[in-house]
Order: C-alpha cells, then sequence, then structure tokens
C-alpha cells in the first residue's frame, strides 16, 4: 500500500507540473462568492463549455491554509473556463447546508472537504443521484469512496504523523506534546494518532479552539508549565505553529516546536530556527486537482487514480536545509 502512495503521489506531481495556471473566485464563513480575476498567472483559456463548480470546505476563518487552497482552485477554474463558487463553514451541519444549496442550484460539480463525513454522507448522495459529480479532497481519506466520491486529493495523514514521530526520534525528542485546533476533525485526530504510533517517547494530547488565538496560546502555556518534561510541541497548523513559539517562551521551556503544514510567516520560521520542521501537504495542489478533475471528468470522462485509489499530495518535510527553496513559493501564495 505505502508503494501504491508514493506513485500516486509522484502521479500528482507529475501532473501538477503539466497544468497550465491562472485564477479565478473565492469566499469563507458560509457566504458563497464568484471572483472571476486572474492572479498572477499567464496560461490559455479552455474552449469547452462554461461550467459552475462549488468548492465546499470546513474552513475556519482567519486560517491561512485555506488561502492557499482557494488559490489553487482558482487557477484551476481559470484556466478551465469555470465559474468557481466557493464556500465554507467549520459548522459540519452548515458545511452540508451549503453542499445542499449547491445541488439546489444546479451546479456541474462540487469539491468538498469531508471533515466530519457522517455529515456529508447523505448530501453527496443526494448530488449523485441528481448526476452531480463530487470529489474530495483534504480531509475524508478513509472515507471518500464509501461517500460515493469521485476522486479525492491530499495526504494520508495517519501516514504522515508516522513520519512525523520518526523524525522526532531522530531529534531525541522524549515527550510530544500534540495540539489539535478543532475537535472530532478527522484528519487532525489520524495526525495525532500517527504521531503516536511513530514515535517511540511519549505523546500527550490536548484541545484548543482554533479561532480563538489568546486561548490557544494560554493553554499550551498552562499545559507546558504543568508538565516541565515535555520537550517537543507538535501543532497540526502554520498559526499555531508561530502562536505555540511564544508560548514557549512564556512558560520558561525549553520545548521545541514542529507542525503540519506552511505559510510565508511558518517557512521563515524555519529558516530562523524558531520552528524545527513542518509538513507540506500542498493545499495549491488539493485545490487545483480536485477542480481541475471535474473538467477532466465531464469533458473526457477521466479519473486520476481510476476513481479507485487516492492521489496523495503530501507528505514532504520542510527543515532549514530546505527552506529556502520553497520561500518564494510560499510568499505568493502556492505552497
Amino acid at each position: 500500500m505505502h508503494r501504491n502512495h508514493r506513485a500516486a503521489a509522484l502521479a500528482a506531481t507529475v501532473l501538477a507540473g503539466a497544468l497550465l495556471a491562472a485564477g479565478c473566485s473565492s469566499s469563507s464563513g458560509g457566504k458563497q462568492s464568484e471572483d472571476n480575476s486572474a492572479d498572477g498567472a499567464s496560461a490559455g483559456k479552455a474552449s469547452t463549455p462554461r461550467m459552475t463548480i462549488a468548492m465546499i470546505t470546513h474552513a475556519e476563518p482567519g486560517d491561512t491554509f485555506w488561502d492557499i487552497v482557494r488559490k489553487g482552485a482558482q487557477a484551476a477554474a481559470a484556466k478551465d473556463n469555470i465559474k468557481l463558487v466557493y464556500s465554507a463553514d467549520p459548522s459540519a451541519g452548515a458545511q452540508a447546508n451549503l453542499v445542499q444549496n449547491a445541488i439546489d442550484q444546479k451546479v456541474d460539480g462540487i469539491a468538498l472537504t469531508a471533515a466530519k463525513p457522517d455529515a456529508m454522507k447523505a448530501v453527496v448522495a443526494k448530488a449523485e443521484k441528481a448526476g452531480i459529480p463530487v470529489t474530495g479532497f483534504n480531509s475524508g481519506l478513509d472515507d471518500w469512496k464509501k461517500l460515493g466520491m469521485l476522486e479525492y486529493f491530499g495526504q494520508d495523514e495517519n501516514i504522515a504523523g508516522q513520519a512525523f514521530g520518526e523524525r522526532l526520534n531522530t531529534l531525541g525528542a522524549k515527550h510530544a506534546l500534540c495540539v489539535v485546533q478543532s475537535q472530532g476533525q478527522v484528519a487532525l485526530e489520524s495526525r495525532c494518532a500517527g504521531l503516536a504510533k511513530g514515535f517511540t517517547g511519549k505523546t500527550d494530547k490536548i484541545y484548543v479552539t482554533g479561532t480563538d488565538m489568546p486561548s490557544v496560546q494560554s493553554t499550551i502555556t498552562a499545559k507546558l508549565q504543568q508538565d516541565s518534561s515535555i520537550d517537543q510541541v507538535v501543532t497540526l497548523g502554520a498559526p499555531f505553529a508561530l502562536t505555540a513559539v511564544q508560548s514557549v517562551k512564556d512558560a520558561g521551556s525549553k520545548a521545541k516546536v514542529a507542525t503540519f503544514d506552511l505559510n510565508k510567516d511558518l517557512v521563515a520560521a524555519v529558516q530562523n530556527g524558531s520552528v524545527e520542521f513542518a509538513v507540506d501537504q500542498q493545499p495549491y495542489l488539493q485545490g487545483y486537482l480536485a477542480v481541475d478533475a471535474l473538467w477532466l471528468y465531464k469533458n473526457n470522462g477521466n479519473a486520476s487514480g481510476g476513481g479507485t485509489a487516492p492521489v496523495l499530495t503530501g507528505p514532504a518535510f520542510i527543515t532549514k536545509d530546505n527552506a529556502d527553496s520553497v520561500a518564494a513559493f510560499a510568499a505568493k501564495g502556492t505552497r
């Protein structure tokens, strides 16, 4: 299975290198939005009939990760002559309602995240009944086929977590704290579970309210003050890593910080050594492929992975040794 995953990830990388880039639309917070402006791209546009694609995620307001996802989706939409309608809500029930709205609007395709798969089951079935293909990305690796999705693009979070833990072993960490910013979200829980499996030391887990960064900072600080044996803080998103760096200082702790996911500030933190390393799942690629796959399916009948295997976009480790090579891409919002 691991070989298949690596092959799928390689296929995604090759495919992405062959695809052209441009720009299109975005929004968040449960509202739909369209924006057909191109963003720094220079590619031709498909001459195929205009399509409308809805992208619906569980993004929380202010999380920079989703800006990168949207930018990838916008580029694919502009290239493929697609009207992209983006909406998001961190509430699983509200996200399902957004999917239902897209079905009611008779869109040509839907790309969605399944952070809480049970909430998506009924609406994905309704989309399928209505003849609307659905691609999954970012969250829902273990459930996309059961939900009836056409394809899936993302990272195997458990394997990424295991690789993260194994890297901590080589760095000599003994006691890790895994910080989860949204309780019950399958991708985040899987990361922590994989970490505990791959790490030979002790792993603790705490939950924080990701939408309240001062609370995140104080919760991590309190935990570090309570247990001085914690020598490694593991966060599951770039903004939380940067906050954890401050928590370590506030607590007078000697713990190191490492994280999943990137943004330009996080890459700078890896460059200056305040964050040890990051695992990149390439959210730009996820957004791009989830939209482009719907165009390919509708126009050519194509299905990446044969419709039976996920296309993996990570994990890739970003360390001080290679951070310079991705800094420029992070600055323009594609890594």
